[in-house]
């Protein structure tokens, strides 16, 4: 599977070349192989949905993209939705190019297609790739990307993460992780 895997990421890559989606990726990847070994789920649907889940973003223009997400209110969710619906048409021809496993591929996209904008879990790997993409603002790259693209103030951006991990996260080991992640961080001044 290691290497469909390596097949799917590199498909994936030039979709990615936007927002530090390389960063990002290679860091809900880590979270995701770590809650798949703690939480469950199944690696065939959880992998692939991770190096696909964002390749949607290349379908909003440059321009707009700090408009379409964020830690602040207001962002434009149509233009957020756009990335998730345009990344499961991506995805599909993407697992199709693969040859991957069509029994799984209608999952994938449902992840995908809902990834942001969906507030229930439609299963262990919808929740497993939920809490892996949030674990990212969570993760000493994540916390000082958005720190710096939004030109937030890292201590109480902080706050904030702490704040929301309760209704933000899926699983327990979700909710663990991300409060082990804030308190290991070391705040630049």
């Amino acid at each position: 599977m290691e290497k469909k895997y390596h097949s799917i990421q590199q498909l994936a890559a030039p979709y990615l070349n936007t927002r530090q989606n390389d960063i990002h990726v290679a860091v809900v990847l880590r979270y995701a192989r770590l809650l798949l070994g703690l939480e469950g789920g199944q690696e065939a649907i959880v992998i692939p949905a991770v190096l696909l889940h964002d390749v949607g973003w290349s379908r909003v223009p440059e321009d707009l993209l700090l408009k379409a997400f964020g830690p602040r209110p207001g962002y434009d969710r149509n233009l957020n939705r756009i990335h998730e619906v345009e990344g499961a048409k991506i995805a599909r021809e993407i697992l199709d190019q693969v040859e991957y496993d069509a029994d799984y591929i209608d999952q994938i996209t449902e992840i995908i297609e809902g990834h942001d904008s969906r507030w229930q879990v439609l299963s262990i790997n919808d929740a497993v790739v939920k809490d892996a993409d949030k674990l990212f603002r969570y993760s000493k790259e994540g916390f000082y990307i958005d720190c710096e693209r939004f030109a937030l103030n890292p201590a109480e951006h902080r706050i904030y993460l702490y704040d929301i991990v309760e209704e933000w996260f899926f699983t327990d080991t979700g909710k663990k992780m991300a409060r082990e992640e804030l308190a290991g961080l070391r705040i630049r001044g």
